[in-house]
């Protein structure tokens, strides 16, 4: 049997040492897989943007009345209507008036604003047949209101109310499709049976939007 050098052996394992060096030396740590004891990161979920949540939901339903002028006028305004107990309240601004004058405001029968002079809307509306007056005074017609006053720029800011009519509930004081009638004249809650307001300076159907 043959004996290797030992000179011989030590230069072998000194060559095996210096090529394992090397292998360590160039190694690419970023192909290194993660350890098994690290997970990936979980991905994040996309926002959803806050107005999704509303997409499903229904616009309030608004009751109100557009004023256009009647012929020869240039009165306008927005009225708005709510159910409240015992009556109908109504809000909002009349345009276009005489600076610091007062004006009749009544709910008349027929909901059409067809004719120049706003005749077409019809007389108060009265479904208790009714003697004219003012509200919280006796007597009075359902579509009876106070008079409305104007500011020295001619616009008037509603705050009245119907007492005993209703809105949107099909009974016959319901004031829904009626018309809304600013005259030219303070009411005098006595005549019979107009309270002599005189002419017509605006008109607008109820309506119910949603």
């Amino acid at each position: 049997m043959r004996t290797i050098p030992m000179t011989l052996l030590a230069a072998s394992l000194a060559l095996g040492l210096a090529a394992c060096s090397e292998r360590q030396d160039g190694y690419d740590d970023a192909a290194t897989p993660l350890a098994a004891t690290e997970a990936p990161a979980a991905p994040v979920a996309p926002s959803t943007p806050a107005a999704t949540a509303d997409m499903t939901t229904t616009p309030a339903a608004g009751t109100m009345a557009i004023l256009a002028a009647t012929e020869g006028n240039s009165v306008t305004g927005e009225i708005t209507f709510a159910a409240v107990d015992g009556g109908v309240a109504i809000t909002g601004q009349v345009n276009g008036l005489s600076p610091n004058t007062e004006h009749g405001f009544h709910v008349h029968e027929t909901g059409d604003c067809s004719a120049p002079d706003g005749t077409s809307a019809g007389g108060h509306f009265n479904p208790t047949d009714s003697a004219h007056g003012r509200v919280s005074a006796g007597e009075h017609h359902v579509g009876d209101t106070d008079n409305i006053r104007a500011d020295d720029t001619g616009v008037a800011r509603v705050d009245t109310r119907l007492d005993g009519a209703t809105l949107a509930d099909g009974a016959p004081t319901d004031v829904l499709g009626r018309a809304v009638i600013v005259h030219a004249d303070p009411d005098d809650y006595a005549t019979q049976p107009t309270g002599n307001a005189g002419a017509r300076l605006a008109c607008g159907v109820i309506t119910q939007a949603m």
